[in-house]
């Protein structure tokens, strides 16, 4: 019998601790659950949240890299009505006091390794009414575990509605301070199963969970694991012996970001064999570059790979490019979708709109992309205002990426609105000129941004890394981009860097690049 439709993000772990209770369902370091003992967790979890007067409309905390009690938490606090808000833990002390207290959390778990950070912090924290340290082994004195085992279990309040608010993901900040985007049980139900269209879990898979629970890469991929009763595997770190590990205890599907991707193919023999083991390898968060996919799927013929495109606000993934579009992308004339981002999930609407009419642009033209889906975020935590700019009135999104949908529905990111370069009135998109740049033999990463010109308002420069014993002078590398570019898009000047500065969830960060071109100018450029 087929397991019910989820209203809740708790329901299905209910579901498969009552039908498959002694089965594994969660493995973390040395430490494994069955469903039947997870699912006490989460309701002892629940218990002792509201013994501390967590109810609706509440918040709560969770500061340290990924640990199953940051899951744990957000689904006993969602059944109470309340939200779990997930803290960067790479956070500086002024960004967690800022976030903590932005999101009115009264109770904050928080990791050993981070509490002194917190600590130093302790006096300004001035909603959190109580601070409980989580050890990443649950070793003896682990205040998490007692706080657990003298909790009661409690079930899901009679009052807590699919459209409460269930989590708080804090977006990356890119202009100013980060905001606190709300996902409700809604959201987070309809992105599980729209974002499972096409593929399923079967009997004997292991979910490997490495991303960063504080990015919805992390925080809503755990959720496939749960929905399909299949067993999960968290990684700490998504280190390359921490992918190991996993793999080799099973784990044979997975998300991570390509720059992981890239790293594992240049690890040697031995490392590329294990990682063919997986059988579904999604990918997303920041673009592929062509050469490492192609790299990929020749090392790996027999892995599924899925690409995907999306938001926090619409609770992680909005478009797929499914495996056979990968396999047959070239077979079938049609080369370009391995750059695309595929195609719309179901329950989710696209639109391209020209950003200074407002009015929709034909097909194949470029503009910026809004979506329209039950997946869609509540709004932003006490900022009313931001929410009406992104929001419209008729539930569109405005993304703030620009690109294109093709005649049969692919979709292209081109670039982000605010990053799209003008030169002499020309608009350069800056993922077109690197993936050119991309296929130089030398090149390992590169990423094109907008610099000051007095002739032209903005000229482009490429920042690139090179494979390791590689080298290439700019003077190749903008001749090698003139071959397929027209001159306007091809960079005028080209910095060689030894890595370039990313986030934590894996995008570069253009603005880090752009900052010393642009400091002192009156134009706006994070």
């Amino acid at each position: 019998m087929p397991a019910p439709e989820p209203t809740f993000v708790d329901d299905r772990l209910a579901h498969w601790a009552q039908q498959t209770p002694d089965a594994l369902a969660f493995t973390y370091g040395e430490r494994s659950w069955t469903w039947a003992e997870w699912e006490d967790r989460v309701r002892r979890c629940a218990g002792g949240l509201q013994d501390l007067g967590i109810g609706r409309g509440d918040v709560v905390a969770f500061l340290d890299k990924n640990h199953p009690a940051c899951v744990e938490l957000s689904l006993a606090a969602g059944s109470l009505g309340a939200a779990n808000a997930i803290v960067n833990w790479r956070s500086a002390g002024d960004e967690v006091d800022y976030a903590v207290n932005d999101s009115g959390a009264r109770v904050l778990l928080v990791g050993s390794e981070l509490m002194p950070l917190v600590e130093g912090i302790r006096d300004r924290l001035t909603h959190v009414e109580h601070v409980i340290e989580v050890t990443p082994g649950g070793a003896d004195g682990d205040a998490y575990e007692a706080f657990l085992a003298a909790s009661p279990r409690v079930g899901r309040a009679d009052d807590v509605d699919p459209d409460d608010t269930c989590l708080v993901m804090y977006s990356s900040g890119t202009t100013g301070r980060p905001k606190g985007v709300m996902l409700s049980h809604r959201n987070m139900v309809r992105h599980t199963v729209n974002a499972h269209d096409g593929w399923e879990f079967e009997p004997g898979d292991v979910n490997l969970v490495a991303m960063p629970l504080f990015h919805v890469g992390g925080s809503s991929y755990v959720l496939f694991g749960i929905h399909d009763g299949i067993a999960s595997y968290m990684t700490r770190d998504p280190d390359g012996a921490s992918l190991a590990a996993g793999i080799l205890a099973g784990a044979n599907r997975t998300f991570l970001v390509p720059a992981v991707l890239a790293q594992v193919l240049q690890a040697g023999g031995d490392a590329v064999k294990l990682f063919g083991a997986l059988r579904t390898y999604t990918y997303g968060a920041a673009p592929m570059p062509p050469p490492l996919l192609r790299a990929a799927m020749e090392a790996w013929p027999d892995t599924d790979f899925i690409q995907v495109y999306g938001l926090t606000e619409v609770a992680g993934v909005a478009t797929h490019l499914m495996p056979e579009e990968h396999r047959t992308a070239v077979a079938s004339g049609h080369p370009e979708w391995l750059v695309s981002a595929g195609r719309a999930l179901p329950e989710v609407e696209v639109r391209v709109v020209d950003p200074g009419t407002l009015e929709d642009v034909g097909v194949g033209e470029h503009g910026e992309l809004w979506l329209r889906t039950p997946q869609l975020f509540r709004g932003y935590l006490g900022k009313p205002e931001e929410t009406a700019q992104v929001i419209t009135e008729d539930g569109w999104f405005r993304t703030g990426d620009m690109g294109k949908v093709d005649a049969d529905g692919f979709v292209y990111v081109e670039d982000r609105l605010k990053d799209m370069i003008i030169t002499g009135g020309e608009n350069v998109y800056s993922p077109e000129v690197e993936r050119v740049l991309a296929e130089h033999p030398a090149v390992m990463e590169v990423a094109i941004i907008g610099i000051p010109d007095e002739v032209w308002g903005e000229s482009v420069k490429a920042v690139v890394s090179l494979h390791p014993g590689a080298s290439a002078t700019s003077e190749e590398l903008i001749e090698f981009c003139r071959a397929s570019l027209a001159r306007f898009k091809c960079p005028r000047t080209v910095d060689v860097l030894e890595a370039l500065p990313r986030n934590p969830t894996g995008k570069i960060l253009k603005r880090e690049l752009r900052r010393p071109y642009w400091e002192g100018r009156s134009r706006a450029v994070n």
